[in-house]
């Protein structure tokens, strides 16, 4: 299921997630080839921190792509088994590859100033960590430590934010530790508060387009009002579209997503590494984790079909308005 086309954003020893066995975050391409200069959307799919949905890597990166965009979907580090905190990894992931693809913008034939994000769910609280905390995330490696990890502007897609009342629990869980919510300590609470990513939205955070449906019974909806409301408070740029209905996870929610097609599943690389650790005896899990594990493998997943939603498919070209509006898109 590994596509050559994959780029790695880590060199050679500079990745040592202790349970990656193997997998290393990594970008795939959707590029015109053209010979034209385009604006960039670095497609981050959710997946509650403990795997990378592949219905939220290549749809959004194909509406993108047809609206004049080069885009990636970016693989990040997870823990399908939240055994080992995530913490920084999956931020400083993104980080590297903004910088990445700004150091490479000859080669992807992009605009460096204009690299937007587009995260779903859990990861787009990988995407507001970075639009928060750019300015602390340095990097060591001298080809891109000069380079600005700033994003340029970032689509909020039923984002988890929060890590108080309205948290998604379970993406904070594999985040910070399984406990972190039983626990009482000074450690705790500074975590859980840095974390919490409306408390950290600067002047400096770039523009953000936010969009969540009402009766989201996963990431409840105040999420996106917080960040909302946060962003307006320190006069960043935004749009909040909140429409009436709809699950959690719902893509682009067109027809191709309600008919089941979610594109190549590549986004799953590292839970089949972790199967084929299990399997190999590297690492010992529960029964429970064992059959929750193998219910993730790319040939077992059974795509939902929910059809397609006439309100809620039109995000992606409110998205794309709101860029306009902010200079993301040159004018014509």
């Amino acid at each position: 299921m590994y596509n050559d086309r994959q780029i790695p954003v880590w060199q050679p020893g500079e990745y040592s997630y202790p349970r990656a066995f193997g997998f290393e975050p990594n970008l795939m391409p959707y590029l015109h080839g053209d010979g034209t200069v385009r604006p960039c959307m670095i497609v981050c799919p959710g997946g509650g921190y403990t795997h990378v949905s592949p219905a939220e890597g290549e749809l959004p990166a194909k509406k993108f792509y047809d609206k004049g965009f080069n885009c990636f979907v970016f693989t990040y580090t997870t823990d399908i088994l939240s055994a080992e905190p995530l913490l920084e990894q999956p931020s400083r992931d993104l980080a590297r590859a903004v910088r990445f693809v700004r150091a490479n913008s000859d080669r992807f034939e992009i605009d460096p100033e204009r690299v937007c994000l587009c995260g779903f769910s859990a990861a787009a609280h990988v995407c507001a960590s970075v639009c928060d905390y750019f300015a602390e995330i340095t990097d060591a490696n001298p080809l891109y430590g000069a380079v600005s990890c700033r994003p340029d502007a970032a689509i909020l897609s039923y984002p988890v934010i929060t890590s108080g009342r309205h948290a998604h629990q379970g993406s904070f869980r594999t985040l910070l530790g399984r406990d972190i919510y039983e626990r009482t300590d000074a450690e705790a609470a500074a975590l859980l508060d840095r974390w919490s990513l409306e408390k950290h939205v600067s002047p400096d955070t770039p523009p953000c387009f936010i969009w969540q449906t009402a009766s989201d019974a996963s990431v409840p909806v105040e999420n996106s009002y917080l960040y909302a409301e946060a962003l307006k408070e320190k006069g960043i740029l935004f749009a909040h579209h909140v429409f009436s209905h709809g699950r959690h996870g719902m893509s682009v929610a067109d027809s191709e997503w309600g008919a089941g097609k979610i594109g190549e599943p590549y986004c799953l690389e590292q839970i089949v590494r972790t199967i084929e650790a299990m399997n190999a005896g590297l690492i010992s899990v529960s029964e429970e984790d064992r059959k929750d594990l193998i219910a993730q493998a790319p040939e077992n997943r059974v795509p939902k079909k929910d059809g397609a939603d006439p309100e809620v498919m039109v995000w992606p070209d409110l998205a794309y308005a709101f860029l306009r509006y902010a200079g993301i898109i040159p004018s014509e």
